[in-house]
């Protein structure tokens, strides 16, 4: 705002200082030769000033664009760097993530071995225990069958 406000008063004092010098060419009381090379001077004076002017302009117009470019890149690193973290964020979580579900399906089949083994085991001891049964019910039979001989 302080660089438009600037810019607004040079413009201001130089379009006055050009009104002020014309007006007193013409009010003062000179040769037609005299005023001629005067208004010819000013002009020349405000051919200069405009291009100054113009030069400052360019200038300034330069440093904001290498001020602007600056920005830019600065926000765009900044950019790609969060983006990376977010990457690696991703990527870690990713990793986390297939750790535990690898972790969970060992403890999955080692559960389902376990459990395997002690169905395996507890039909054993079931037949076992039948046949036991049937044995000392046929014993049972045959021990009253003689005893109904008898």
């Amino acid at each position: 705002m302080s660089d438009m406000n600037t810019k607004d008063f040079l413009i201001g004092t130089l379009i006055g200082g050009i009104v002020g010098a014309t007006t007193a060419l013409f009010l003062a009381p000179k040769s037609g030769k005299e005023l001629r090379g005067d208004l010819s001077e000013q002009a020349h004076m405000a051919k200069e000033k405009t291009s100054q002017l113009t030069s400052d302009a360019y200038e300034k117009g330069n440093q904001w664009v290498d001020v602007a470019k600056d920005k830019s890149t600065n926000i765009a690193k900044t950019v790609s760097d969060q983006s990376q973290q977010v990457v690696d964020k991703v990527k870690d979580l990713t990793a986390s993530a297939k750790s535990e579900a690898e972790t969970v399906a060992n403890d999955a089949g080692s559960l389902a071995q376990d459990l395997k083994e002690t169905v395996k085991e507890s039909g054993e001891t079931i037949a076992e225990d039948v046949k036991k049964e049937v044995d000392d019910a046929e014993a049972r039979v045959k021990q009253e069958m003689q005893e109904t001989k008898k």
